[in-house]
């Protein structure tokens, strides 16, 4: 298999795995998981300290840290751990993958026959939008090389 239709394969394949995630709404809760789930079962910190082998001071300093964004993933798998939780941890995309990847590459291949096409203007053989289009999509699938979208800048 060529490495468009691996990398196109391997887009859809997580956009399917991610479409429930990008579903979610909640966020997280302005003091953290952690705290959330504690206080919801009525759990102080001393009480989870115990669970987890740590002190309470160690405990607030987690919950601190997950709060401010610098605890380490390793902490917080701890911590889920100790509440009977599994914890989750994902990239999910604003947009679909494959979506992603269709503008990025729709703009290099802009960008790579937009040359082509200006001389064509200049020689009164512009082509319509819906050729422009047809040209992009066969550029896209047959040519660029799909390591050439993310070489370009934004």
């Amino acid at each position: 298999m060529d490495r468009r239709k691996s990398a196109a394969e391997a887009r859809r394949s997580l956009d399917r795995v991610l479409a429930p995630y990008r579903a979610l709404t909640h966020r997280r809760p302005p003091r953290g998981w952690t705290r959330a789930i504690r206080d919801a079962f009525g759990m102080t910190a001393s009480q989870l300290g115990v669970r987890m082998g740590v002190t309470q001071p160690t405990v607030q300093k987690l919950e601190r840290s997950e709060q401010e964004d610098t605890i380490q993933l390793g902490s917080l798998r701890r911590l889920a751990e100790a509440l009977n939780c599994e914890l989750v941890y994902a990239f999910v995309p604003r947009e679909p993958l494959q979506q992603t990847y269709e503008t990025a590459a729709r703009a290099v291949a802009r960008r790579e026959l937009g040359a082509i096409s200006h001389s064509m203007a200049l020689e009164d053989q512009a082509v319509d939008d819906a050729d422009e289009d047809d040209r992009l999509r066969r550029f896209i699938e047959d040519e660029l090389d799909p390591r050439e979208v993310w070489a370009a800048r934004p």
